[in-house]
């Protein structure tokens, strides 16, 4: 069978499909336009008719493909992490923006695949760079993550900032859970085979980013900054909460689609 025959087989995307195939014959995108009328080897067109079975039933493609490309990295994934969004990249700029104002110390809490630690730490390879994740699987793949992409990170097993030396962090930046739990979003597109801890934050969605907030101003050297991703609705909430602490210069970032997707502020007290 020819790989333009097992593409109009498949009953998803077209472009997960494309990118299935291309991946179990372990070529680019671009060979598949070339050769789509070669024969492909039976194990191989096996291979990619199981995985597109799978996508259709609603497995992510990130999963099946084992990785996902986040900023410049390609991050190996597992369902043991939340898959890297590419709104999150606005949270990376923000936090190279803070480094370059003279930010050394850079805490990630809830690294999952590593994506924010190692983005960073691949723009601006000077900083000291802790990534916390109270997972032990999903700092698994995100130290395997950092080994392969050269990139040194300290890997620190911690409950939020259980076991993270305080008074000692320039910047604190966080990808954390926001999710209610009862949100109807958890049963739709690739969110019901994340892991659920990555991705509900409480009842209300808000448990963890209070919980952070709440705990940052131990953890920061005066002067330091606190920046977070939410949800798009929870802007006002993450200003109101940050402000209440006694953080200053508090202000909200939008993400490629217009919406208020993370919120910061800097600790002077």
């Amino acid at each position: 069978m020819t790989a333009r025959e097992l593409l109009q087989q498949v009953a998803i995307d077209r472009g997960d499909a494309e990118g299935l195939l291309a991946n179990a014959l372990r070529v680019n995108r671009a060979w598949l336009f070339a050769h789509r009328d070669e024969p492909v080897d039976d194990s191989c067109a096996e291979h990619f008719m199981e995985q597109a079975r799978a996508r259709a039933e609603g497995e992510p493609l990130a999963y099946l493909l084992g990785y996902r490309d986040f900023w410049s990295l390609r991050l190996n994934v597992n369902r043991d992490v939340l898959i890297p969004r590419r709104e999150t990249e606005h949270l990376v700029e923000w936090a190279i923006e803070r480094i370059d104002a003279g930010a050394q110390r850079i805490l990630d809490l809830g690294t999952g695949s590593g994506a924010i630690a190692l983005a960073c730490k691949s723009e601006r390879p000077q900083v000291e760079m802790c990534a916390v994740d109270g997972c032990q699987e999903a700092l698994s793949c995100a130290r395997a993550n950092g080994e392969s992409l050269g990139l040194e990170v300290d890997w620190l097993y911690s409950d939020w900032f259980e076991k993270v030396p305080p008074n000692y962090w320039d910047l604190v930046v966080s990808n954390p859970p926001y999710i209610a739990a009862n949100d109807a979003h958890l049963s739709r597109g690739d969110l019901p085979a994340e892991p659920a801890l990555a991705l509900i934050g409480g009842h209300t969605g808000l448990e963890s980013i209070d919980h952070i907030v709440a705990g940052a101003p131990d953890f920061l050297r005066p002067g330091g900054w606190l920046l977070l991703e939410h949800g798009f609705d929870q802007a006002e909430l993450v200003a109101g909460l940050l402000r209440t602490k006694g953080f200053s210069k508090v202000s909200t970032r939008r993400d490629w689609s217009g919406h208020a997707r993370m919120t910061g502020g800097q600790w002077l007290n």
